[in-house]
């Protein structure tokens, strides 16, 4: 940071009202390095600004750019697709002219490395032409289109080599063949090494700053992203009060890389859904269930989740992705959604599930709005955990319940995110709210709770439940399915529950639980035990009049979080626990006795200062 703040003198001038001002023929060069500029950047014919291993640039502005100039941003970003499959991009710049603001961007301002600051722009490809190459850069115009208010296949618009892609607008771009072994960073990685699709894109071009609006409709989807040469915090983007006319989840495009074909009736792909849940959260993301389509675009069949694990809270430079209106109007993306993060850290991946991540102990720079800070990020992981379906031994749909106190049992915006398909699939499954299919739910823990698994089966299909993953989550809660055809309960936390479904829709049959009522004797149970809380002496009180022989207690906080379990309390008539320290709010006890009867009631801790 002082190596660039020592260079500004020598590019500002007294007569020249850009904050930063690059004169003609002259460079800053940034080299892991953010560079903060407050206000509006001035780049003369030729003066240009490099930014280099993982360098960023972030603006200050608060309403519209001011940029202007024929000079130049050059930032790079690697994509993970081969010339036959698809990455959602969103462009960090636009057309360079003097004219002042943001302007449109197109695939020809893409240009291959050659040395560190030295690039050739990119060949582009006619629509005839399907395959992209490394080495000599060229990209195929066939598959360059963008998507916007729009819900069915159809309404995909025809970009091609044109610039005529909007601030903030995303596009579809499939990667390229071959190898291009050259270096041009200290990371020591090539341009392209062959095989994997990550091909090298250097995106030149006037930066993009400000607010950049998008238009969106109810219940259509538009392809948006990340228009910044910085990382953009996907949670404060979704969260942004003044952007509830979308539903506050992002969806992301997931491919099978193994289907090396340009047949649109063998593409296998779908979209995993991130819900943001709040501006300090790691946030949750279930990934996609692939699907193959026909060559209009419809559904054809069904393949494997991809089970990719994939950070989404900063979305890289590049990171294309899809939101969803609630209602029609725009959301606007700021730089106050802005932050300087590396793509090297553990929260941020543009789609690469190998790629090494540096551990997640050093300190990462995650500033937002402002750049001088250099701590280490305090996250919040809430306590959660993925729910499995297997449909007829086809495909593996995961869903994400997630416990936060302020959730409601409704819809609530960034938390709950709903399904972005949900009536393509033959067989599926999801959380039924409000009326609708869910892949990640937020509500409130009570252990006497039923939540709704919907699954949707067609010609007698086989459907298995089971965890494969809890996180924050108490290690001795336990989880079951709530079968209500027979009134069965089954451990899906150590084990799995398989039952085979004629066609049909199944919204009220299966549920998720943590009690198994069977083990209990039902109301009779709580006529032998009196639970209260003395908040005077911050002590709780439990009554056993029948004297039973209770094998533990539990309490829980509304997240779910174990605050104190006590095992083996033997055969008294009363216990009594300090709750000394506990903070004010709603707690769940758990009882448990030695033939297996179960007990629950919810206490309202409010101690009282002495």
């Amino acid at each position: 940071m002082k190596k660039l703040l020592y260079l500004l003198p020598l590019l500002l001038s007294s007569a020249v009202h850009a904050q930063l001002y690059v004169s003609t023929n002259s460079y800053m060069y940034a080299k892991d390095q953010v560079l903060y500029v407050k206000q509006d950047i001035n780049l003369q014919n030729n003066g240009n600004i490099y930014l280099r291993n993982e360098s960023q640039l972030l603006q200050g502005t608060t309403t519209a750019s001011a940029n202007k100039g024929l000079g130049k941003v050059s930032v790079f970003q690697e994509g993970t697709s081969d010339n036959f499959d698809y990455n959602y991009w969103c462009s960090p710049v636009g057309n360079a002219s003097a004219a002042t603001g943001n302007e449109n961007f197109g695939i020809s301002m893409i240009h291959r490395p050659t040395t560190s600051t030295a690039s050739t722009p990119a060949t582009i490809l006619p629509s005839s032409n399907s395959n992209g190459t490394a080495n000599p850069l060229a990209i195929s115009s066939r598959w360059i289109y963008k998507f916007l208010s729009s819900i069915s296949y159809s309404q995909w618009i025809y970009v091609g080599g044109a610039s005529t892609l909007a601030p903030g607008e995303g596009f579809s771009m499939k990667g390229t063949s071959g190898s291009d072994p050259i270096i041009v960073e200290a990371n020591g990685i090539q341009n392209n090494p062959g095989g994997t699709g990550a091909q090298r894109y250097d995106f030149r071009g006037k930066p993009n700053d400000g607010n950049i609006s998008v238009t969106v409709a109810t219940n259509n989807l538009t392809l948006t992203g990340n228009p910044y040469p910085s990382a953009l915090n996907v949670n404060a983007f979704l969260l942004d009060a003044t952007n509830n006319a979308a539903t506050g989840i992002a969806y992301y495009w997931e491919q099978d890389k193994t289907v090396n074909s340009h047949n649109v009736g063998l593409y296998k792909g779908g979209y995993g859904a991130y819900s943001p849940i709040s501006l300090g959260s790691n946030g949750v993301y279930v990934p996609a269930t692939f699907n193959s389509y026909n060559s209009d675009g419809s559904l054809n069949g069904v393949g494997t989740s991809s089970g990719l694990v994939i950070e989404r809270k900063y979305a890289p430079v590049g990171q294309g992705f899809m939101i969803k209106g609630a209602s029609n109007g725009t959301v606007t993306l700021k730089n106050s959604h802005r932050s300087y993060y590396k793509e090297s850290g553990p929260l941020s991946q543009f789609e690469r599930p190998n790629k090494p991540k540096i551990s997640k102990n050093s300190n990462e720079t995650t500033n937002s709005g402002e750049t001088n800070a250099t701590e280490s990020e305090t996250t919040i992981t809430e306590a959660q955990f993925k729910l499995n379906i297997i449909l007829n031994n086809e495909f593996t749909r995961q869903i994400a319940l997630v416990f936060l106190p302020e959730a409601t049992d409704g819809v609530d915006i960034g938390i709950d995110a709903l399904s972005i398909a949900p009536d393509e699939l033959p067989n599926d499954a999801y959380f039924f709210l409000d009326n609708n299919k869910y892949v990640i739910q937020g509500t409130s823990f009570d252990v006497g709770k039923r939540i709704p698994v919907g699954v949707k089966a067609t010609n007698n299909a086989s459907i298995k439940f089971y965890v494969p993953e809890v996180t924050s989550f108490d290690p001795d809660q336990m989880i079951y399915i709530y079968d209500a055809a027979d009134g069965s309960y089954h451990d899906i936390k150590n084990g799995s529950y398989q039952v085979n479904l004629p066609t049909g829709i199944y919204n009220d049959r299966f549920f998720v639980t943590f009690v198994n009522s069977v083990l209990g004797v039902g109301e009779a149970t709580k006529s032998n035990f009196g639970i209260t809380q003395n908040n005077t002496n911050h002590t709780l009180i439990l009554q056993n009049p029948n004297l039973a022989d209770i094998r533990s207690v539990i309490l829980f906080d509304i997240t779910g979080k174990s605050i104190f379990k006590k095992n083996n309390l033997g055969i008294n008539d009363k216990y009594s626990f300090s709750t000394s320290g506990l903070s004010k709010g709603v707690y769940i006890i758990d009882l448990v006795t030695s033939d297996n009867q179960k007990f629950s009631q919810k206490i309202i801790i409010n101690n009282h200062k002495e």
